[in-house]
């Protein structure tokens, strides 16, 4: 089962209703008035126009069939003290380096907003430990990374 956050449910369907409201019919505007310009084959703001239809027709229909699937987390976990699904975490390296991470559903992931998947080495490696407990993290170059978890909140 693919598990999502109450937020990120939300904002993957208002991204949905974007693309299907809004995107998508000023996209078929515009390939309308390009293609009243003439030759299609030439007309590089038809071309474009059309590639961008698909990419959104893409972006669609992959939302459509993932939101369907999945199962809304809505409640935190009785035993807040300890690193679960939805988490935001603080941790600190042994440089004394700080950083906040959340843990997400793999459909929510956006890296910008430190958001990661549950799936990921970080969220399986942080799930279920408590405050002040060492996380150890293998990265992708074998090296293994220590941190310790200072603060938990949902």
């Amino acid at each position: 089962m693919n598990y999502i956050t109450q937020d990120g449910f939300y904002r993957l369907s208002e991204e949905l209703n974007h693309l299907w409201k809004v995107k998508r019919p000023e996209i078929v505007r515009a390939i309308s008035t390009a293609a009243a310009e003439g030759d299609r084959s030439e007309n590089a703001e038809y071309i474009y126009r059309k590639k961008e239809l698909r990419e959104t027709d893409r972006k669609i229909r992959y939302l459509e069939r993932h939101l369907k699937d999945i199962q809304v987390v809505r409640d935190k976990p009785r035993q807040r003290d300890k690193v679960f699904f939805g988490a935001s975490v603080l941790l600190e390296d042994e440089m004394g380096d700080q950083v906040r991470y959340r843990i997400v559903g793999g459909l929510e992931v956006r890296l910008e907003e430190n958001e990661i998947s549950v799936a990921s080495p970080m969220a399986k490696a942080l799930l279920g430990k408590a405050l002040d407990d060492d996380v150890v993290v293998s990265l992708p170059d074998g090296r293994k990374v220590t941190y310790t978890l200072l603060e938990i909140v949902y």
